[in-house]
């Protein structure tokens, strides 16, 4: 019962930190200005819809909270990968 709850909660907790640092990177990037900043804030937005949008999807079709948030882990994983590219 608690196994379940612990790594779910520990998920979580990862998420957010791993958001925070995509979060930085993309304040890095505006700070730093040129073409790219409106091009990456116009993905982050559409992304957030799309990642929203598919969670929603996800939880109406009976998907597992461990299922949401390894869809999420996995985008953000990924954003730090491509923001942290030169």
């Amino acid at each position: 019962m608690y196994g379940t709850w612990w790594k779910n909660s520990m998920s979580v907790a990862m998420l957010a930190f791993e958001a925070q640092g995509v979060i930085a990177q993309r304040m890095m990037l505006v700070g730093l200005g040129g073409p790219k900043v409106q091009a990456e804030m116009n993905r982050m937005v559409s992304e957030k819809l799309l990642a929203a949008a598919h969670a929603g999807f996800q939880i109406a079709t009976g998907a597992s909270q461990e299922a949401v948030i390894s869809g999420y882990r996995r985008k953000v994983r990924a954003n730090a990968r491509r923001l942290s590219k030169p």
